[in-house]
């Protein structure tokens, strides 16, 4: 073998071995030694160096200090001069190692390898990497039987469609148990309303009730613009080791099969069609999936922090469901909207995301003010229309017969009624309580 050859090696192993330890000085330099079975006296400065270049940003990964080391100068000095051998090669065993601050008091489980991971969800190694597909698999197969996911198309309001990824039994039974297991043991930032436990559309709109002006905004792709590298880099701050990570990133995302756009029963068409097919393509969190929502809450944990922050500046409230954005403010905040809303843009586009500028609403009292489908201005409320629909509908089923109005054959009609009489009650009692009364003298 050359020398250059046997560096290489030496340089990747010590790189697997950093990545899969504590992240700080003492560690690596203990890691790095038993990996070379010697402790050199380049090593530890070495380590700090490392420490340096990527203490700023998230935990780095194996390739990412293959290069720096590669790239040291300091190390290329050291190759010079010395001939690299290593004692022993085996690595010191992967522990938990978490990233700084908050992450070391997640009560998530200690997984250090893929065989435990395996193991914890009741597969076999070779059934994990089936599942996890690290070799993206999933955006190559054109037949049905050997994919992860079902596709299919669901109309929106504007005329356009989205793509719903929705996994199959087994592989959604995974998601469902890393949701329980892990994910939900990972806090939101607390301006995140959307799929989390005691939070709903009424704890979402309630700061902004009354308020002289409400700005809602609206993001724009939200699930399928993160991409599995937010994923595994969040995974690797809970503090697993890369291949864990990369698994468990794997379990959660998806790449969407060119076959699926080609569809001639596609929707969407031009160039909204290539934007979207492109952005699909790259293993993203699949809009589907049991773990996306949660995901995504914590994936946008800083682009929370920074339009908080924003929002205090100009004494504004701020909450968030999924890629709907609330803002409400005095007149202050009132004063400065127009550029509060080309600062939201730019913290949008630094933080990955994108707002839709054709949804952006600046509501004051003096019109109705509306937000995720509900009247702010006095006491929340669902629109007139609506509520005189539904109410109707109760009216006709007490005269006609409930199997009159189940024009959209829902499978059990009686529970449909109960939940959107539900949703109402719990944005205004009054109305709800007329309405369960009109429901229970339906004749079923």
């Amino acid at each position: 073998m050359s020398t250059t050859q046997n560096t290489d090696i030496i340089v990747r192993e010590l790189a697997e071995s950093f990545v899969e330890g504590v992240w700080d000085l003492d560690g690596l330099v203990a890691r790095g030694e038993q990996t070379l079975g010697r402790r050199p006296r380049w090593l530890r400065h070495l380590a700090r160096r490392l420490l340096a270049a990527f203490n700023a940003g998230p935990r780095p990964r194996a390739g990412q200090i293959t290069r720096f080391i590669h790239r040291d100068r300091g190390f290329s000095r050291v190759r010079e001069r010395y001939e690299f051998t290593m004692e022993w090669s085996r690595r010191p065993p992967p522990v938990m190692s978490p990233g700084p601050g908050a992450p070391g008091s997640w009560p998530v489980p200690a997984i250090v390898t893929p065989e435990d991971l395996a193991a914890r969800l009741g597969l076999t190694r070779s059934e994990l990497d089936w599942f996890a597909d690290p070799q993206a698999r999933e955006g190559r197969n054109t037949a049905e039987k050997l994919r992860h996911y079902h596709y299919r198309w669901q109309a929106k309001r504007s005329g356009s469609a989205r793509l719903i990824e929705a996994p199959k039994p087994r592989l959604k039974a995974i998601q469902r148990r890393l949701l329980d297991e892990i994910i939900a043991k990972v806090p939101a930032h607390d301006a995140a309303h959307g799929f989390r436990v005691g939070r709903s559309v009424r704890t979402y709109i309630e700061p902004h009730i009354g308020r002289p002006l409400v700005l809602k905004m609206d993001l724009r792709d939200f699930f399928p613009s993160i991409s599995s590298a937010w994923i595994t880099a969040l995974f690797l701050t809970a503090g697993y080791p890369e291949p864990v990570a990369r698994r468990l990133s794997g379990l959660c995302t998806n790449s969407v099969p060119p076959e699926v756009w080609a569809d001639p029963r596609c929707p969407i068409q031009g160039p909204e069609h290539w934007r979207l097919r492109r952005l699909h393509r790259q293993a993203h969190l699949p809009q589907g999936a049991p773990t996306s929502p949660a995901l995504a809450n914590l994936c946008a944990y800083r682009f929370d922090c920074r339009l908080q922050a924003l929002a205090a500046a100009t004494e504004a409230r701020y909450t968030r469901y999924a890629d709907d954005l609330a803002f409400s403010g005095d007149h202050r905040f009132a004063r400065a909207v127009e550029r509060f809303q080309i600062q939201v843009g730019a913290i949008a586009l630094e933080e990955g995301f994108a707002v839709q500028p054709r949804k952006t609403r600046a509501m004051r009292q003096a019109v109705r003010q509306r937000v995720a489908g509900v009247v702010l201005n006095v006491r929340p409320n669902l629109p007139r229309p609506e509520f005189d629909r539904l109410k109707a509908t109760l009216n006709n089923c007490i005269k006609f017969g409930p199997h009159s109005q189940n024009r959209d054959q829902h499978a059990d009609f009686p529970a449909h009624l109960r939940g959107r009489i539900a949703y109402v009650a719990a944005l205004n009692p009054e109305r709800g309580q007329r309405l369960r009364g009109m429901f229970d003298r339906i004749a079923w």
